[in-house]
């Protein structure tokens, strides 16, 4: 638990590193390389980002945003995407329930938790500016990343619908001028091996091609016990990437693909309590199982490609195309009981795909910048699963009773969008935004009820069915304006105040896991028909309205980098998804489970959030040693202020945000010395974490707050050739829970009391080498 002392403790060491910075030694440079249309040089002594679709200082842009360099995460050992939201307030980045790479992204309490087609993210994310539509096989691997920038509050006029939280764009390296091959291998605890191999060459003056290939695995944390040799928390991935580079003057062009294949194991959960049916005692090791879910392998297979043009018509246009694909396919064995026996087992398919087209003209003039565009979005998202509750099914003369539920979602997206900021003086300057969208949402419904096993999803089937409880077709058309406005006063080139309004919504669509034939009569009419069943299983769009006043600044000439913002955001209509369980058969008792998703009311998410870097100290070893410190609070006030349930009561003051602490911290130094002919860096960083929620209902799955300690020891030669270091995370071995299932708090399912876990890593050391020829 997060105490008042350990409050103390973090507010004492983010005030000591920010006292320790004013008698620092000249900051040196970072280097941030940029997408398209051409590398960026090192600019000043700050970061260059893309934030708002165009080349601008970190400190020039009047929004909360922290850009990570790829250089620096892997300095760190930084193997995922999920291992940033230790350095970035009110950031929360999760493997999803059952799963190794299905993403739960939260920003300032906006998000999704639930993968199932039919739900939106509440987060964006972007991989070379290609939005990431669903979140299956979105839990990245760092690896050819040159930087990793998190945008948060509402994006909804650059970066359109679904970034109501915020924007996290994944930047991968652009190719170099001579000829490279570079291998990076990572052995380590649980028989981690990792090797990346990069080649690159240029074929002329003006074509590049490069490719890289990932061997990313690892033993499990723990094991299943009931079945022999398959691990629990493994990894099992191989990962290509291939890209093609034409840069001839005005004209550069980009052609990019990827491909992962995930193999590894079933992700199954630690139950939390004996069984209630079976007497099964709660096993000592968190991340041991017994889940005998087997009707299906855990499989994910992801790839797609992207296809950026630019040509600068003149020094102040340019023209931009941006192409995106992706598809992907999952199967994932998820036994919510983590038993043997199927007191509540879910074998799902997940099946994904989008095109998307993104037209840009940019223009940068003396006073007046920004961007035109337009874009266009088609995509499909399926899901099926069955719910076996095989023991609640032989109890009521049921045996092997079972729900299939397949949700197929289609989404066409069309926008346009503008953003400009003009220079009203050298000091004063205001940016005008605002995006039109049109969302179309048609889904498919269909439920149906089976006895005797699995279904036909999965062969060989000996169920039959007896019952469809669902077969609904829906339409929905969701039109929205979001606008964006902001107020950015310079008082010289190293202070930036600004205040942003900004606006996003996420869009609204079906419960895929609805039940047509539990629609009330909603209209009172004494029928219940197609009207009825269409309110029941709709839900509207979700909407944020953000007001933000902050204060960047490059103090003590250079010495040290802050960032300072304080936000407001008004959040409506905000979209809960919930099970409820369901008595199919009127005998009194819940032999199935039926998704209720409704627009719950209205939230207030108040926050104040604070970053800093410096270089305490340079060349004080030696030429090259070097001092760093780096920091970031992250306070957080949400609540709701109309929470509406099912039952059409307002229970506000017993629901809280998931996923969302209220305090984020973190603290991190880099010490680099001389050694032989390179340098020896010393990191190591603290991230604490207060009490949060798994679901808006508090309960049993609730984490007490945390502290995160890591640790690594990185030798580079200076001649950047080769590097090796050491890196150990969560030093001190912290359980902590970041997802789970709840069947006995509000909805209960089966009998056994199904209450599991899910746990981040424990304690990892390995070392990593990389060597570049």
């Amino acid at each position: 638990m997060i105490t008042r002392s350990t409050k103390f403790l973090a507010a004492s060491l983010l005030a000591g590193v920010a006292f320790a910075a004013l008698s620092a030694a000249p900051v040196s440079a970072q280097e941030a390389d940029d997408t398209p249309p051409a590398p960026l040089a090192e600019e000043g002594n700050t970061i260059v980002v893309t934030a708002r679709r165009r080349e601008e200082r970190i400190q020039d842009v009047p929004l909360a945003i922290t850009a990570l360099s790829g250089e620096e995460l892997t300095k760190g050992g930084t193997l995922e995407i999920t291992e940033i939201a230790q350095e970035v307030p009110n950031l929360t980045l999760e493997v999803s329930r059952g799963t190794n790479t299905t993403l739960t992204a939260f920003i300032r309490g906006v998000g999704q938790q639930d993968p199932v087609a039919g739900f939106e993210a509440g987060v964006g994310l972007y991989v070379d500016d290609i939005y990431l539509n669903r979140p299956q096989g979105a839990v990245l691997d760092v690896y050819d990343v040159e930087r990793v920038e998190v945008l948060r509050g509402p994006q909804g006029t650059l970066y359109g619908r679904n970034t109501i939280g915020g924007a996290i764009k994944y930047v991968t390296a652009r190719l170099p001028d001579d000829t490279e091959v570079k291998v990076r291998g990572t052995y380590g605890s649980y028989d981690q091996a990792d090797l990346i191999v990069t080649a690159s060459t240029p074929l002329s003056d003006s074509l590049k091609v490069g490719v890289s290939g990932a061997r990313l695995s690892r033993g499990g944390y723990g094991d299943n016990l009931t079945q022999p040799g398959v691990e629990n928390y493994n990894k099992d991935v191989w990962a290509a990437r291939g890209t093609i580079e034409f840069d001839d003057g005005p004209l550069f062009i980009r052609l990019s693909g990827d491909y992962v294949k995930d193999n590894s194991d079933p992700r199954q959960g630690h139950r939390l309590l004996p069984g209630a049916f079976s007497g099964a005692p709660v096993l000592d090791n968190v991340y041991d199982t017994r889940a005998g879910l087997d009707v299906v392998e855990q499989e994910v297979e992801a790839y797609g490609g992207g296809l950026t043009v630019a040509y600068e018509v003149s020094d102040t246009v340019t023209l931009k195309s941006i192409t995106g694909y992706r598809k992907d396919r999952s199967t994932t064995p998820i036994d919510f009981d983590s038993l043997p026996a199927a007191d509540l087992d879910v074998p799902a398919i997940y099946r994904n795909k989008q095109f998307s087209e993104e037209l840009q003209l940019l223009y940068e003039g003396d006073r007046l910048s920004g961007v035109l565009g337009a874009y266009y979005l088609d995509a499909n998202a399926f899901t099926a699963f069955d719910v076996a509750l095989f023991t609640t099914g032989a109890l009521i003369g049921l045996p092997g009773l079972n729900a299939q539920t397949l949700g197929d979602v289609d989404t066409e997206t069309y926008s346009i969008f503008g953003d400009f900021t003009y220079d009203i003086t050298d000091q004063l300057s205001l940016s005008l935004g605002g995006r039109y969208t049109w969302d179309k949402r048609d889904s498919r419904i269909l439920r149906t009820t089976f006895i005797g096993g699995f279904s036909d999803l999965f062969p060989p089937s000996t169920a039959t069915a007896i019952a469809v409880t669902s077969d609904f077709t829906g339409s929905a058309t969701f039109k929205e304006f979001t606008p964006r406005a902001s107020l950015a006063f310079k008082p010289n080139d190293n202070h930036t105040l600004y205040f942003t309004y900004s606006k996003g919504f996420k869009g609204g669509g079906f419960d895929p896991r609805g039940q047509s034939t539990a629609a009330p009569d909603l209209d009172g009419d004494g029928d219940i028909d197609y009207a009825d069943q269409y309110a029941f299983l709709s839900f509207a769009p979700e909407k944020v309205d953000s007001y933000e006043i902050g204060w960047k600044a490059s103090l003590l000439d250079d010495r040290l980098f802050v960032s300072l913002a304080a936000f407001k955001g008004d959040y409506t209509d905000v979209q809960i998804p919930g099970s409820v369980g369901f008595d199919t058969d009127g005998d009194g008792t819940n032999d199935s489970f039926i998704g209720i998703t409704s627009n719950a009311g209205d939230a207030d998410v108040n926050g104040f959030e604070f970053e800093g870097r410096a270089i305490v100290g340079k060349d004080f070893a030696g030429p090259g040693s070097r001092l760093t410190f780096n920091w970031a609070l992250g306070i957080l006030d949400a609540k709701y202020n109309t929470f509406i349930d099912a039952f059409g009561n307002d229970v506000a003051d017993q629901r809280v945000f998931q996923n969302t602490p209220d305090i984020t911290a973190n603290a991190g130094f880099d010490l680099g010395l001389p050694v032989g002919s390179g340098i020896v860096d010393f990191l190591g960083s603290v991230s604490l974490r207060s009490d949060s929620s798994q679901f808006e209902l508090p309960g049993p799955l609730d984490q007490d707050g945390f502290a995160l300690v890591d640790a690594s020891i990185v030798y580079t030669d200076d001649s950047d050739r080769w590097s090796v270091g050491l890196h150990g995370k969560n030093l001190f071995d912290k359980r902590y829970i970041v997802a789970g299932y709840d069947f006995v708090t509000g909805t209960v399912l089966g009998l056994e009391g199904n209450l599991t876990g899910f746990y981040g890593d424990p304690r990892r050391v390995f070392v990593t080498g990389q060597f570049k020829f």
